[in-house]
């Protein structure tokens, strides 16, 4: 890599939840000495026209494949949709063709962290078919580990399979503090993991 190396914090949010738990995993990442570049991807639509602009004119900044070619790993986060992954991420993955073709993933390290309004509205299922296509591409998934206290803790969010967030669905509920551990938690073990293996 031409530049220095940095963790892609990809996420899919409506809610605003998923964005969040983005900028926590991004604030472990970073405690770790590593650039964490926060992305998102566009809505997907029935329109089937090129009508939207590809870099929007405000809010987050949206990903390009090659982001993706050139990381050191990859944080991909997403609201729960019947306990899979939201469309407009999944549709971002189904263009990532030519990388799997080239190889361009393998053996680099991958997390994953996910919204639910429910408490029990999929969270495992879609943390584990995230990481179904990053498998195929070769990444080496990691997840939090119980030595980490809030995940023992938390009466909320958390998994071992990756960062999780109890949202709510009458009264959002923000964050607690054991969620916003775990986000940061996850992003700090991504980023020494990157390091080890970019090292």
């Amino acid at each position: 890599m031409s530049e220095s190396p940095y963790i892609l914090v990809l996420y899919y949010s409506r809610g605003g939840h998923t964005a969040e738990m983005a900028l926590q995993v991004a604030r472990g990442i970073e405690r770790q000495g590593l650039e964490a570049r926060v992305r998102t991807v566009p809505p997907v639509s029935p329109d089937t026209e090129a009508s939207a602009p590809p870099v929007p004119a405000d809010g987050a900044v949206y990903c390009t494949t090659e982001e993706l070619r050139h990381c050191a790993g990859l944080a991909l986060g997403s609201a729960t949709r019947f306990g899979n992954m939201a469309a407009p991420l999944k549709h971002f993955l189904d263009s990532t063709g030519d990388l799997w073709l080239n190889g361009a993933l393998v053996d680099k390290p991958a997390s994953l962290f996910t919204s639910t309004g429910s408490l029990h509205g999929g969270q495992e299922a879609t943390l584990l078919s995230m990481a179904i296509p990053l498998l195929h591409h070769g990444m080496l998934i990691t997840g939090v580990p119980y030595t980490e206290p809030a995940l023992s803790r938390t009466d909320a969010g958390g998994t071992p399979y990756g960062a999780s967030h109890w949202a709510g669905t009458d009264q959002p509920r923000p964050l607690t503090e054991d969620e916003k551990t775990i986000c940061q938690t996850l992003g700090e073990r991504l980023a020494r993991l990157a390091t080890k293996l970019t090292g």
